[in-house]
């Protein structure tokens, strides 16, 4: 592993990035034009002093970054994709087989859009509904994305396979999600061609859910760019929304946040988001009160106190 020149470069990578393209303030004291090692730290989820010494290109404490990090540095310094297989290069890292596409790592532009997104929930998935980076209100929305790799890891493959991926949205929905689901990804089979990772998609999905076969033969075709729906929150009950799409240019990856009108019962729900936070609702979920329509007016303290330790 060349630890000097993998530090050189990610402090060469640190210099050219402003702190307003990643949603940090730029300050008044500033003594270097680009991050600061420790706001670099904080957006690859690293402590301050693993990265300063990652940077320095020392072996101090046998520094060894592992995929993983190396993953997490390249979204946070907004690498290309030339610039993160260089990354893995110097670190001496297998590129995942993953990474080699061009879905795998988020695209810059759709990186720096959802850094300014703080309020709002969203989230940059692939055109196989994949997540590949989501804000905290994302995570508090919808739930943490789980790590499955291969096939699972897309949400469609999912909801054709796993009956708790429904479970996020009402049951008299499901039919209509089913149908959108299906048309998107006949888009998104016919943009990649004889691609094997879709190919196989469709060919398991096909054989295991008789619903999605029966879709599939329709033909039907329409890439999702916005939707009106109603997702079923543990602690705030049904929620509205609206949901937009901003696609890449190639179609393989795209931005999706959530909003409702001004005044709405969604964009109330949705302010009482930034209090629930993110801490884990199962524990919660049984014993929490419900918001109803009558006492959503009170909700911040009803969720307050859901919430207020033992």
């Amino acid at each position: 592993m060349n630890l000097p020149q993998l530090g050189a470069f990610l402090r060469t990578r640190r210099d050219r990035i402003r702190p307003a393209d990643v949603g940090l303030p730029s300050g008044p004291r500033r003594r270097v034009p680009g991050l600061r090692r420790e706001e670099v730290a904080q957006l690859a989820g690293l402590s301050a002093d693993y990265y300063t010494e990652l940077e320095r290109g020392g072996a101090k404490n046998g520094v060894q970054p592992s995929s993983q990090t190396l993953a997490a540095l390249a979204r946070a310094l907004r690498l290309n994709g030339d610039e993160r297989d260089h990354l893995f290069h110097l670190a001496e890292r297998p590129i995942p087989p993953s990474a080699r596409g061009p879905s795998a790592h988020v695209q810059p532009a759709l990186l720096g859009l959802l850094d300014r997104l703080s309020n709002t929930p969203a989230r940059v998935i692939t055109d196989l509904h994949e997540t590949l980076v989501e804000n905290d209100l994302a995570r508090t929305l919808l739930g943490r994305s789980p790590a499955h790799r291969g096939p699972a890891a897309s949400f469609v493959y999912r909801w054709f396979t796993d009956p708790r991926a429904r479970e996020i949205y009402p049951p008299e929905d499901h039919p209509q999600h089913s149908r959108v689901f299906v048309a998107d990804l006949q888009a998104a089979a016919a943009r990649r061609g004889r691609d094997a990772e879709v190919t196989k998609m469709v060919a398991v999905l096909r054989r295991r859910s008789q619903e999605f076969a029966t879709l599939w033969d329709t033909h039907d075709v329409a890439v999702r760019r916005m939707d009106h729906k109603r997702i079923v929150h543990p602690l705030l009950g049904v929620i509205e929304l609206d949901c937009f799409n901003l696609l890449s240019e190639d179609g393989r990856q795209r931005l999706l946040w959530f909003t409702a009108p001004p005044g709405s019962r969604g964009a109330e729900q949705l302010e009482l988001l930034s209090v629930v936070g993110t801490q884990e609702l199962s524990a919660t979920e049984s014993t929490a009160p419900a918001v109803s329509d009558d006492s959503r007016h009170d909700g911040k303290e009803t969720i307050r106190a859901a919430y207020r330790s033992p």
